[in-house]
């Protein structure tokens, strides 16, 4: 019990410092990343946080993935170096005896990853992407902010409204310059409003003037107006776009045997695989060299992490291109690392070696010079 408890309070400690750091790097990084996109206008200002939280939430199984391996190769490369484990070697623990505890530890992490890659994972994407459909529908109007020079949503114009307007409906000092690839205006107008006539949403201007540019004819043309509209959309948004393969259920997945369904379902199933990957890995590869750096585990252990998470992205780049089926690369890969980790574990326990692996070289006897017998 003593060796269990042990190992499981310095795993929970490691682990959860691990994961509030890692936590909050991907925060920031992706706090940064949002703010980048509601600048190019792909994500409304107001919805930066929750966009950035459902983000989080996505990335949360590949973040306990690492967390639980450098947990486990920080603590036990501790206790190499600590001499905490020749102690319990000597008391007759061999290092298989620490898969129990290992996984006694990390089965509810395991658990928690593949909940969240099974079910977490589909719907934050899709609530990402419900944000960003809403906002890429809204009219131009609703795109506009006072004082600010806006573009459309399809890049052809460009408005600019004075801050003091009376309400949401109606503007003041309105700007508009638009290109439609073989014209070129500039409309402006003391005032606009917005109407709805016949179920189309309508923007009246008043006032103004608009000079119009033909890229086929010289010369420009000057108009003057006291009202003038232009047929902003359906009074209504339109539906949804469809779903992408990222937002789809795992049911959905399985139902239907399409290519790009079985690469998105393999990546799920692979991230809950590949964190028990991690715990036996991570007890293979654990050690203390007294002659090299304190951390040369914890990179060797990130390095690990970025090439078997390559192996998955290209594994799954693979299945829905059609190259591999699902069930293969499934065996390549997960059972693959599942069996180089207890092939080294095995090594490691038994003391194997190359020597005692080969057989014995016959001795040859000593002759004396001449050739004859002694």
């Amino acid at each position: 019990m003593l060796f269990d408890s042990s190992i499981r309070k310095e795993l929970a400690r490691s682990f959860g410092a691990t994961l509030v750091v890692l936590v909050t790097v991907v925060m920031t990084m992706m706090l940064i990343r949002t703010l980048g996109q509601a600048s190019k206008g792909s994500v409304s200002p107001s919805d930066v946080m929750l966009v950035m939280g459902f983000t989080v939430l996505g990335q949360l199984p590949t973040i306990l993935s690492l967390s639980l391996f450098i947990a486990v190769v920080g603590t036990l490369s501790r206790m190499y170096r600590d001499s905490e484990m020749v102690i319990w070697f000597a008391s007759g623990r061999g290092l298989l005896s620490l898969v129990k505890p290992l996984l006694r530890f990390a089965w509810p992490v395991m658990v928690v990853i593949a909940v969240l890659s099974l079910l977490v994972w589909p719907w934050a994407n899709s609530q990402i992407q419900e944000l960003k459909t809403r906002y890429e529908q809204r009219s131009d109007i609703d795109r506009i902010a006072p004082g600010e020079f806006q573009e459309s949503s399809n890049g052809s114009r460009v408005f600019f409204i004075d801050k003091d307007s009376p309400d949401t409906q109606a503007a003041n000092n309105v700007f508009i310059a638009a290109n439609d690839g073989t014209r070129e205006s500039v409309t402006s107008a003391r005032s606009a409003r917005l109407e709805t006539q016949a179920g189309e949403r309508m923007v009246l201007l008043s006032d103004g003037q608009r000079l119009e540019t033909s890229r086929s004819k010289p010369g420009v043309k000057i108009s003057d107006f006291s009202e003038y509209g232009t047929r902003l959309g359906a009074a209504s948004p339109g539906s949804a776009e469809e779903l992408a393969v990222k937002t789809r259920t795992t049911l959905s997945l399985l139902m239907q045997p399409l290519p790009a369904y079985r690469a998105e379902l393999g990546w799920r199933l692979g991230l809950a695989l590949a964190a028990l990957n991690f715990v036996l890995l991570g007890l293979a590869v654990a050690s203390a060299n007294p002659r090299a750096a304190r951390s040369t585990s914890l990179v060797f252990a990130l390095f690990g992490f970025i090439v078997y998470y390559n192996l998955m992205t290209l594994g799954q780049s693979w299945v829905g291109a059609g190259r591999l089926g699902l069930a293969s690369f499934m065996v390549l890969l997960h059972g693959g690392m599942l069996a180089v980790s207890l092939l080294v574990l095995a090594i490691r326990h038994n003391q194997w070696s190359v020597r005692r692996l080969l057989p014995p070289r016959p001795s040859r006897a000593t002759q004396p010079q001449g050739g004859q017998p002694a």
